[in-house]
């Protein structure tokens, strides 16, 4: 049966349950914050037509799509852009024990979504205590309606997360749950003396909560998990299909290389340092549609004027490269790839953040062992 106690089960099952949040992941009825028209594996469902799946997936340890291209209406033909979710629930836990909630924390979570995870936050906390901010005043309508409807009210507010939300400041822990290519320090600001967790990273790699201590005007820590969350709003590049960002294929260069594509694109620790320098392009590996394991690894550019492709032939140990445009994408990962190589294949969890106000600097095993430094986006400042 479909219940908020079978969802209880699957997360206990799974190990993912955490003490300190069993109750309030028992007492807030999932049901309450997710809309009858959802997404799911990139499918459309409405509770009206299939309403048993509904409610199996909404109890379920899914991510559940909330909203596509910003709510607004592009026609049948339009790329479809997830832009709010209600997140899945074993990586809500996952972000609330990486942000070490404590009773009496005050809290902000940027990113309000559906509102769920506000009502976990206020069960435990108290409502007083609980902040919300999102930039979609669509989103913040309904999430408030889904808190009340739960019995909950904390402070739930419209604006651009990234600037914050002084007038409830300070904050002991801040949990955002988007995207950023940096760690705005009007969050550090607002949160002097405490934790802030944020999914993180550019366009290439982006799969890292950072997770930073803040005291004394030190802003430092690691990299953990493997999330994926939509990008910030006010800085998203755009996406769409790849033709979107093919153009001039018939001018392409060509030439070989030697690194698999298949392997990189399996070789996290790898992408991780890659995208510490390529942090506005993404790749998307494409496979063959008949059965002969061979794939297509693109690299797209955010402005969309530059492309590169690698083929990739199983037992092959050279690859064709195509690139067209201003930069030369590919060339651009090698050289990151190879510095990676010359640090000794490092794992990610060797790497570290540390955030000033005049940007971000990651390092590799100790603070002054700099390996990149991210100047601070003039909008991001408080």
């Amino acid at each position: 049966m479909s219940s908020p106690e079978r969802l209880l089960e699957i997360l206990t099952n799974k190990g993912a349950i955490l003490p300190e949040w069993k109750d309030a992941v028992a007492s807030v009825d999932r049901k309450l914050f997710v809309p009858d028209a959802i997404e799911v594996d990139d499918r459309p469902l409405t509770r009206g037509e299939r309403p048993e799946r509904w409610l199996t997936v909404v109890y379920g340890d899914l991510p559940l799509v909330t909203q596509v291209n910003d709510g607004k209406d592009l026609g049948d033909d339009a790329y479809r852009l997830p832009t709010s979710s209600s997140s899945m629930p074993s990586l809500m836990l996952e972000m609330l024990q990486l942000l070490d909630v404590r009773e009496g924390h005050r809290t902000m979570d940027a990113g309000a979504g559906t509102g769920y995870n506000l009502a976990w936050l206020a069960h435990r906390l108290g409502s007083d205590n609980v902040f919300g901010i999102d930039v979609d005043p669509l989103i913040v309508d309904q999430a408030v309606k889904n808190l009340e409807s739960a019995g909950y009210s904390p402070h739930v507010v419209c604006g651009d997360a990234e600037k914050g939300y002084p007038a409830g400041a300070p904050y002991d822990r801040w949990l955002a749950t988007f995207t950023v290519p940096q760690i705005p320090y009007a969050w550090v600001a607002q949160t002097p003396a405490g934790r802030i967790v944020a999914p993180w990273g550019g366009s290439y790699h982006s799969y890292s909560f950072a997770v930073l201590d803040t005291q004394d005007g030190v802003v430092q820590g690691k990299f953990s998990g493997y999330p994926a969350f939509m990008r910030s709003r006010t800085d998203r590049p755009p996406r769409g299909y790849l033709s979107d960002f093919l153009h001039h294929e018939d001018e392409a260069s060509r030439s070989k290389t030697d690194l698999s594509p298949r392997d990189l694109e399996a070789e996290y620790e790898a992408k991780f340092f890659i995208g510490l320098g390529l942090r506005d392009a993404w790749s998307l590996l494409a496979e063959a549609d008949d059965g002969s394991d061979e794939a297509t690894l693109w690299v797209l550019a955010d402005d969309r004027k530059s492309w590169a492709s690698v083929d990739y032939v199983p037992g092959h140990d050279t690859f064709t490269v195509e690139q067209y445009g201003p930069r030369q994408l590919w060339d651009e990962v090698e050289v990151g790839y190879r510095k990676w190589e010359a640090l000794g294949r490092p794992e990610r969890d060797r790497a570290g953040l540390t955030v000033t106000r005049e940007g971000q600097h990651v390092w590799l095993d100790r603070e002054d062992n700099v390996i990149v430094t991210i100047p601070a986006a003039v909008r991001a400042q408080p």
